[in-house]
């Protein structure tokens, strides 16, 4: 077993076919046909159900992708390392982040370049139960997310910052009388139509959160998972939206409202496994402040 098979099987296992495997490896099909059956013969066991229509991990597949992930990461940190002793830093790093939380993330990554114009950054964006798995499998190498502290079990956490939420709504929106940045209640919001992010969004979480703490049951009129989609749903008045205040900011025709009480708000962290980074994650989390 070498490395190579290791990288096929994964490219199929992500690809979900022999084909797209191959054009991602840039190799023909029939090169990852072979490289698969061979390392399968090897191992005296199929790592994937071929169908006419589909490729499927078996059981064993399932548990040979996670262990043959860790083993493709490890060699590339060995080679990092290696290169870092000889003042050369190269290779690649997987960054996950999810939308509406950026916390200076581009300074940083434009810091890594310009130090180490040799490293790859990869960007993956997605909802936060997606990145948490990610890390957990080690496709991520770090993100900068909002976790609560439930989902900070088993990661190295660092806080960046801690942010309130705010109500946006349009301008012709009457809120009882209450002047924009003036104080409104969860119990109010909750009479009025309201534009929520669909489950898994970070967002989501800290207002379920909040909703739950003042005891106030709500009903969602819109479930979107785009910033932009939300913050036109309000411009027209179809509803009144809670964000935090830095992506509410983006939006200065729209009128923003603080709460009394309960005020929905969420953690802004870099987050990373357990254990010392690669030393290319180190030299980009020397940078996230």
């Amino acid at each position: 077993m070498d490395l190579r098979q290791m990288e096929v099987v994964v490219a199929v296992a992500d690809a979900g076919g022999f084909t797209a495997a191959a054009r991602r490896l840039h190799v023909v099909q029939s090169a990852v046909s072979s490289t698969v059956r061979a390392l399968e013969r090897e191992l005296g066991t199929a790592l994937f159900d071929r169908t006419t229509h589909r490729v499927a991990l078996t059981p064993a597949g399932e548990a040979f992708v996670p262990a043959a992930r860790a083993t493709l990461r490890a060699a590339e940190q060995a080679r990092e390392a290696v290169d870092a002793v000889q003042g050369q830093l190269r290779g690649r790093v997987t960054v996950g982040t999810m939308q509406g939380v950026w916390a200076g993330l581009h300074h940083a990554l434009a810091a890594l370049r310009a130090e180490h114009p040799g490293v790859v950054v990869q960007l993956r964006q997605a909802a936060v139960a997606d990145i948490r798995q990610a890390l957990r499998e080690g496709t991520v190498d770090l993100a900068v997310v909002a976790l609560d502290r439930q989902q900070q079990r088993g990661l190295a956490t660092r806080l960046l910052a801690r942010e309130d939420m705010v109500l946006l709504a349009a301008p012709r929106r009457d809120l009882s009388g209450a002047p924009p940045n003036g104080p409104v209640r969860l119990a109010d919001i909750a009479r009025l139509p309201l534009v929520d992010f669909t489950s898994g969004w970070a967002i989501r979480y800290a207002v379920d959160r909040a909703f739950r703490a003042a005891g106030v049951d709500r009903t969602t009129t819109f479930e979107v998972n785009d910033i932009g989609a939300a913050a036109e749903l309000v411009r027209n008045d179809l509803g009144v939206c809670v964000m935090p205040q830095s992506i509410a900011d983006r939006f200065p025709d729209l009128p923003q409202y603080r709460f009394d009480r309960h005020a929905p708000h969420w953690k802004i962290m870099v987050v990373r496994p357990p254990g010392e980074p690669s030393p290319v994650a180190a030299a980009l989390l020397r940078h996230i402040t």
